[in-house]
């Protein structure tokens, strides 16, 4: 399992997010898509994305004169390390603590409890 911990600001992870779901994006994509939300002048997300890149959480490529990024690190990887922190910070590495603040202060659907069912029938099987 990779070990490296991403910690990521709101806008880092928003921008992620749309990397992944538009990958080799220009930083006017990126902009245009986070503009509407956010109110950010271009050059804000230029210096994020070249920001994240120095830290390899994005790479880039040069058509012209126009920098297109794409996302180099997977969804699944930041995900997994975001929340695997936020157990470890919050919760002093206790998923049965973290499961219950969610279950207790969430509304949840019968759907959703079935399928913590399954993920905890496989979970189970797995550790036999």
């Amino acid at each position: 399992m990779n070990s490296t911990t991403h910690r990521l600001g709101d806008l880092q992870l928003r921008i992620l997010q749309s990397l992944w779901a538009r990958p080799n994006a220009s930083v006017a994509d990126v902009h245009s898509e986070l503009k509407p939300e956010r109110n950010l002048a271009y050059t804000t997300v230029a210096t994020m994305l070249r920001k994240m890149e120095a830290r390899g959480l994005v790479t880039h490529h040069e058509e012209g004169r126009t920098f297109f990024y794409r996302a180099n690190v997977a969804a699944e990887e930041v995900n997994r390390s975001v929340g695997n922190h936020l157990v470890e910070r919050l919760f002093e590495g206790s998923l049965s603590s973290a499961v219950h603040h969610l279950l207790s202060t969430r509304e949840v659907s019968n759907a959703e409890l079935d399928q913590l069912e399954i993920l905890i029938k496989e979970a189970r099987q797995r550790t036999k």
